[in-house]
């Protein structure tokens, strides 16, 4: 359940109402900026109702103070709280209906054929004015990734966090911050979860660091797919590669190719129109509607899209499209109406509330950022390949790797600083992080393993290990 629903549902399970404070003792991962937002649309929406002033104020579910309480949204309808055209509430009526009263349909080539990049506007002039003035950073003229590169730390969190709650993942937003921090998996939880978080953070960090040479191609979108798919398919074969079979999409009459030979042709065609949109939030979100209606991979594919979409975010210096409080049964109905019905409104509409809770939140966290370090930023690349030779050397003392390393590489008057900050790289590892410097878990463990056999080196302080 989204954080909104969590914060519904406990209101009305109490029937002495509950005070904010009470709500964030209880949701702990909830930001507190965030539950005020939230419980101010519940309270526009009508399903809360507010009573009393400051710390005696406390929150009830509407109707519980008197008599019965009316008949409220379902936690799997529509959220009341997202604004929808009346374009969207047709599309809604008909995907609300059960399976048996919606019409099977396969995939429509036309609907991407019909697309004509610069021509053709899934989001309006307006709509794309409002969406810049959202997600417009300080950053916006600095080169590309300059914003994505300072806010990472926090990016990582959010969108592998919120991206995995709309799969059904279970992982906290603290849990989640626990495992890509310190690399402590969450107690109780299906491996398959923490795989799919440390999947997202490893994908998101191969589009940030490769934002350069990252386009819509095959290769980027192969590489993106088994990064988030890796230990995830029951047939390994078909991480990053195109699906050799049918599928069928939960809950949907919708069918999608089965042919390798279309699926291929048409994921060209949609590659190379996405290459050509210039405006990166009309790129986005032509990614958003075309990468899951095609499935061009055995599974993974909306994933595979959220985090396509924040590309040209990332290449553009605007905040990202994290994903955070969407709610699954929005997310999954907006985007049933571009299966069934090759219908982009409601996804449109979900896609610009969306984008604004994202700018609301790192917006608000920007001027707490501590600008990067420029002596880690000049030797980054040097400082990974370094780690990278002292890991996967482990019969070699590290402090001399290293020693080597930077007399070969580094000036000599910046070689204590970055042999200082290599060491503390090293000693900070753990598997969390192993992806950006390029190491498999078993390199790291076999030079764990042979550090711990290894007395500790008196100059490098207390040890690495």
């Amino acid at each position: 359940m989204s954080s909104v629903t969590d914060l519904l549902n406990t209101i009305r399970a109490s029937g002495n109402g509950v005070s904010l404070a009470e709500l964030l003792t209880r949701y702990p991962g909830i930001p507190r900026r965030t539950a005020q937002r939230q419980i101010a649309a519940l309270i526009d929406s009508g399903h809360v109702v507010a009573r009393g002033e400051g710390r005696a104020r406390r929150y009830f579910a509407a109707g519980a103070e008197s008599g019965p309480a009316p008949r409220l949204a379902s936690v799997d309808s529509f959220p009341p709280f997202i604004p929808l055209s009346a374009d969207s509430q047709d599309i809604l009526a008909y995907i609300d209906q059960p399976p048996e009263a919606r019409k099977p349909v396969g995939y429509q080539r036309d609907f991407l054929d019909a697309y004509r990049p610069n021509e053709t506007w899934y989001l309006s002039e307006s709509l794309r004015r409002q969406l810049y003035r959202m997600g417009k950073t300080t950053d916006v003229e600095a080169p590309a990734g300059t914003y994505s590169r300072a806010i990472l730390n926090r990016l990582l969190i959010d969108l592998s966090w919120a991206s995995s709650h709309l799969e059904g993942n279970t992982y906290s937003r603290l849990d989640t911050l626990e495992l890509i921090e310190h690399g402590k998996a969450a107690r109780g939880k299906a491996a398959i979860e923490t795989q799919m978080i440390l999947n997202h953070k490893t994908a998101i960090e191969m589009l940030v660091e490769n934002i350069d040479s990252a386009e819509f191609n095959r290769y980027t979108l192969m590489n993106l797919h088994s990064a988030l798919a890796e230990n995830l398919l029951p047939n390994p074969a078909d991480e990053g590669r195109i699906r050799q079979h049918a599928v069928d999409i939960g809950k949907s009459v919708y069918r999608p190719l089965s042919t390798p030979q279309q699926i291929e042709e048409a994921l060209d065609a949609l590659m190379l129109k996405a290459s050509l949109i210039r405006d990166p939030f009309e790129q986005s979100f032509f990614m958003m509607v075309h990468l899951p209606y095609l499935q061009p991979f055995a599974d993974i594919n909306k994933r595979s899209s959220r985090l396509a979409a924040n590309l040209p975010l990332f290449r553009a210096n605007l905040c990202p499209l994290t994903f955070l409080d969407v709610p699954e049964q929005a997310y999954s109905r907006a985007t049933l109406g571009v299966y069934e019905m090759t219908r982009v409104e409601l996804l449109r509409d979900l896609y610009v509330w969306a984008y604004e809770r994202s700018t609301q939140e790192y917006l608000a966290i920007k001027q707490d950022l501590a600008e990067p370090d420029p002596l880690r930023l000049a030797w980054r690349d040097f400082i990974k390949q370094t780690l990278r030779e002292v890991v996967t050397h482990p019969e070699l003392d590290p402090l001399s790797c290293i020693q080597r390393a930077v007399a070969e590489r580094v000036p000599a008057e910046a070689r204590p600083d970055v042999q200082a900050l290599i060491v503390e790289e090293l000693r900070r590892l753990h598997e969390g992080v192993l992806a950006r410097y390029g190491l498999r878990l078993s390199e790291y463990a076999a030079w764990k393993a042979r550090q711990g056999r290894a007395a500790p080196s008196s100059s490098m302080g207390h040890g690495i290990h």
